[in-house]
Order: structure tokens, then C-alpha cells, then sequence
């Protein structure tokens, strides 16, 4: 199998869009942070630090900008061809950019870059010349190319296998974190990232969204709910998985089966140009009919029903109450509409990504209250 990643070609073509975007908007740059918006555009990965290093996009250059001492190891990482021009410790790197932009010209600025950055901006800076990136920055990276569906297909199809290899590891006794560190291991023995977060309750801490502080223990009859995912070439998977290993009980069934409905009403609702809010009210009427909610309130669901996914885990489009951003070709959003009752928890989680022909899921959903 050939290996899937985001080529310089697909980086260059985002550059283009993301010029005619500063055109449009009348701004003489955009100022990328060490964020995964900078990778996104330019393939450079940086962990942030005290120290500023980015890159500056105008409409006919890409120069990255870099603490001296580290301008040879930016030059080794991968990286779209650019001028690396340096700041010194004693240096302003503010001014190192304002030095870099017409006189009056309006900057853009990454809306993910520290506020340390952005107080020193201000220092050298007007306020008027300095505009949120984000729309900017998300009119692009929020739809998603066909290069980019299938590295997260591929990481989405990786973290469901380990779903699976978890489920058959659990046993009477067996603590949570040892769980947690065989899923772990299982990620990276299929070639996915260290394990990127991951969630394993047991029993009555099923109930709580993002799980319980300190040690569990699976005992036999409890409620097992697990939430995991790992990278590929930077892009997150993200799937939940709740289940019994013995016979499940009346309510428990009731309760999934519920929840197994509740995601394919949020599913049913996905279609092109409706809007985010749509697929969030249609999971609350349902479970209102059901004598849950209303609103946020328990038992019901507690939460958004879905949240973008990408190079990070939460990212735009939200599957919330009151986003009234339609949804688009290459869209890609969890699909998550947790049931929580008085004593457990029911959550299923897989994705969705939209194609011209509608909504897609990125992996089969769960078809037993016993099984992933």
C-alpha cells in the first residue's frame, strides 16, 4: 500500500487559494504561528515556544521567520521552499515582520498564535492593521481534499481495528490505564501516531463525557465506553465505542439502541447547504421524544452533537446549536449525540465527510450493543 501524505503540490495549490484570499480582502499578508495552520500551508512543523517562529505569506512570497540558533534546523525539517530569515535574542521578531509589509499594510494574523505574540505585534503595530486570520485560515482548511478524506479514512479505519483488539483485551480485574496503554500500542504496531488522547470507563463512569480522575477496574457486568484516536500524517481519527462483554441488560439495550437511532438522525439530517444547527436540532427532537432532555439537561444529551476533525481534533465545522454554516462538499465532522442516564453513559462516535453526492460515514457504525 502506497503511503498517504499531503504533497508540496497540494501545499502550493493551498497557497494560491490563500493568496487570492488576502487579494480579496485587501491584506498585505498572513502571519502563520507555529500552529497546524502552518503545516497545513507549508508542510513545517514547529512546536510552540516563547520564542516566535512562523512563516509570513504575502501575495508573492513565503518567508519563514526563526529564532537564529534555529535557523538550520528549520532548514532540515520538510518545508515548502522559502527565504528563513532570523530574529536574535536581543531582537524583536514583531519587528522583523512589520519590516516585511508595506507601509500601512494590513496583516493577517493566525487566530491559534499565543497572546504573548499578538501583545508584541501591538507594540509595533496599529490596531487596525492587524485582522483575525481565521476566516481566512478555515474558508480553506474547513473543506477538505480528496487527499486529505483519505489519510483520515486511513487513520479513522486504523483506530476502529484497534477498537476491536481492545474490546477482546479487557477481562475481569483489568485496570483502565492498562487498557489504555495496549490501545496505545496497538496504534502505533499499525502505523498510526502514539496514541493521540484516549478515554476508558467502566461502569457508572460512563456517564461522565471525558471520563473519571484516578484508577478503574473492569468488573464483569459493567458498562465499557472507550474514545480514542491517533494520527496520519498529522490528520486525527477519533471514534467511541460503548458495549457490554456479557448480556447486556434491558435498559442498557433500550438506551443504545436509542443512541444508535440518535446518530443516524444527525446522519439523515447531513445534507449539502443545510445548516450545522439543522443536524443538532433533528438528534434533540428525537431524543425529545423520547421523554430526554430538553436542551442540555439530563438525562439527554449534554453536549454539542459533533466538531470538525482534521490536523486537529477540534476544529471547524461544530455541530452545535445555532452554527448557521451550511454544510459543503469536503466538509468532515464527528457524529457523537451522547446519551447520558441516571447510572451510565451511551456513547457511539464515527464521522462523517461530505462528497458531492451527500453525507458519507468514514467507518461502518457499531450494529450491537456487544460488539464495535
Amino acid at each position: 500500500m502506497s503511503i498517504l501524505t499531503i504533497t508540496d503540490a497540494e501545499r502550493l495549490e493551498r497557497l494560491t487559494r490563500l493568496r487570492t484570499g488576502l487579494a480579496e480582502r485587501g491584506l498585505a499578508g498572513l502571519l502563520l504561528g507555529s500552529t497546524e495552520s502552518l503545516r497545513y500551508f507549508t508542510g513545517l512543523v514547529w512546536g510552540s515556544s516563547e520564542r516566535f517562529c512562523g512563516a509570513l505569506v504575502t501575495p508573492t512570497e513565503l518567508v519563514y521567520i526563526a529564532p537564529g540558533f534555529e535557523k538550520t534546523r528549520v532548514e532540515c525539517l520538510p518545508h515548502l521552499p522559502g527565504e528563513v530569515r532570523v530574529w536574535e535574542e536581543e531582537q524583536s521578531s514583531a519587528a522583523l515582520v512589520a519590516s516585511m509589509l508595506p507601509t500601512g499594510g494590513k496583516l493577517a494574523l493566525d487566530d491559534a498564535m499565543p497572546l504573548l505574540f499578538y501583545n508584541a505585534l501591538r507594540q509595533v503595530f496599529d490596531d487596525s492593521r492587524l485582522v483575525d486570520g481565521r476566516p481566512l485560515i478555515f474558508d480553506l482548511r474547513r473543506r477538505k481534499s480528496a487527499s486529505e478524506i483519505a489519510i483520515i479514512k486511513h487513520a479513522m479505519d486504523i483506530t476502529l481495528e484497534v477498537q476491536k483488539r481492545a474490546r477482546d483485551y479487557i477481562k475481569p480485574g483489568i485496570a483502565a490505564s492498562e487498557v489504555v496503554r495496549f490501545i496505545d500500542h496497538e496504534h502505533r504496531a499499525l502505523g498510526a501516531s502514539t496514541s493521540t488522547f484516549c478515554i476508558v470507563s467502566f461502569g457508572k463512569a460512563t456517564a461522565l463525557p471525558h471520563g473519571a480522575d484516578g484508577e478503574q477496574h473492569y468488573a464483569p457486568g459493567d458498562i465499557v465506553l472507550v474514545d480514542t484516536g491517533a494520527r496520519i500524517d498529522g490528520y486525527h481519527s477519533d471514534l467511541t465505542r460503548t458495549y457490554m462483554l456479557d448480556d447486556p441488560t434491558p435498559e442498557f439495550i433500550r438506551i443504545w439502541q436509542l443512541e444508535r437511532a440518535a446518530q443516524q438522525a444527525v446522519f439523515d439530517a447531513a445534507r449539502l447547504g443545510a445548516t450545522c444547527a439543522s443536524l443538532d436540532d433533528a438528534v434533540r427532537a428525537l431524543l425529545g421524544q423520547h421523554g430526554l432532555g430538553p436542551d442540555y439537561r439530563l438525562p439527554g444529551l449534554p453536549h454539542r452533537a459533533g466538531h470538525g476533525v482534521g490536523l486537529e481534533g477540534h476544529e471547524e465545522p461544530y455541530i452545535v446549536r445555532g452554527n448557521i454554516l451550511p454544510l459543503a462538499e469536503g466538509m468532515c465532522f464527528s457524529n457523537e449525540p451522547m446519551i447520558v442516564v441516571e447510572d451510565f453513559g451511551v456513547r457511539l462516535e464515527d464521522h462523517i465527510y461530505m462528497a458531492a453526492d451527500g453525507a458519507h460515514w468514514f467507518t461502518r457504525p457499531a450494529e450491537d450493543p456487544t460488539e464495535v
